[in-house]
């Protein structure tokens, strides 16, 4: 594992009653601005891995772009305090990006706020296009296989995972990070890079599953989301709006369906949203 990830830090521990001291291996985590064409958009405590991918995710889930080919290239700069990913995005790109900045200004500078920051929040994106289906008995398989790859989990127990899983292939592509939205956006810009029919599987959460994390999943286009923990009450709508089969829950072999359930084939449930 890469010394800028992980790091060994001395501490005292007490386990089964016993006292003892020793390394222990923790995730570094630090702040990375997302800069396009010299105007920093945002700034995310993130774990600096796969920094190209999140710069490409976070530039398509927050339709920043509409596609790939509007970022004309990407430089990590590092700073004493964090890293500074420079994006370069192609002109007809910026202007859509500076009207935007200006549309949701508030009156007193202060950026997103009010009604247009609460808007923009919640608002669904486009329902998911794709008839696909997966078998029950597959969930807790594809979940399975995705703590398999936790290579960085493995060491700290201190991160999050995405993934994305096929039938043919299984979980194609994974990546870590200390926060849940920024290992989807390093998702989202992995499979984008490679190319991938994302209509036809499944995105593999670690976390649980907030309103973005589904805003997220309908911009790849996956139809499926399979995640570990609970869905908030927004994120349920959103993607029932979606057109998601949200499934979460999932522990062993029990798993609970909350919307659109026609694409898990077992035979016994029925579509009722």
């Amino acid at each position: 594992m890469s010394p800028d990830t992980v790091h060994p830090i001395e501490r005292q521990y007490r386990r089964a009653g016993r006292h003892g001291s020793g390394p222990r291996m923790v995730a570094e985590e630090t702040p990375v601005a997302l800069t396009f064409n010299g105007v920093t958009h945002a700034v995310m405590m993130a774990t600096p891995s796969d920094l190209e991918d999140f710069a490409v995710g976070f530039s398509l889930n927050e339709g920043i772009v509409g596609a790939l080919d509007e970022i004309e290239r990407i430089e990590i700069v590092e700073a004493d305090n964090g890293i500074d990913l420079q994006i370069r995005l192609r002109e007809d790109a910026d202007e859509r990006l500076a009207r935007r900045r200006r549309a949701m200004a508030g009156p007193v500078g202060c950026g997103l706020c009010g009604v247009e920051s609460i808007e923009e929040a919640v608002k669904p994106r486009a329902a998911v296009d794709s008839d696909f289906t997966m078998p029950a008995d597959e969930i807790t398989n594809a979940v399975a296989e995705l703590t398999k790859v936790q290579v960085m989990n493995a060491e700290t127990g201190a991160v999050h995972a995405a993934g994305f899983w096929s039938p043919e292939e299984g979980v194609v592509l994974a990546r870590e990070d200390v926060g849940r939205h920024n290992a989807l956006d390093k998702l989202a810009g992995a499979l984008a890079r490679v190319g991938t029919d994302c209509g036809q599987g499944a995105v593999l959460l670690t976390s649980r599953v907030s309103v973005e994390m589904i805003q997220k999943t309908a911009a790849i286009g996956a139809p499926i989301v399979l995640a570990i923990s609970a869905p908030t009450a927004l994120a349920v709508r959103t993607a029932v709006q979606s057109n998601i089969t949200l499934v979460a829950v999932v522990r062993g072999e029990d798993h609970e369906i909350f919307t659109h359930p026609r694409r898990i084939t077992n035979g016994e449930i029925a579509d009722v949203a």
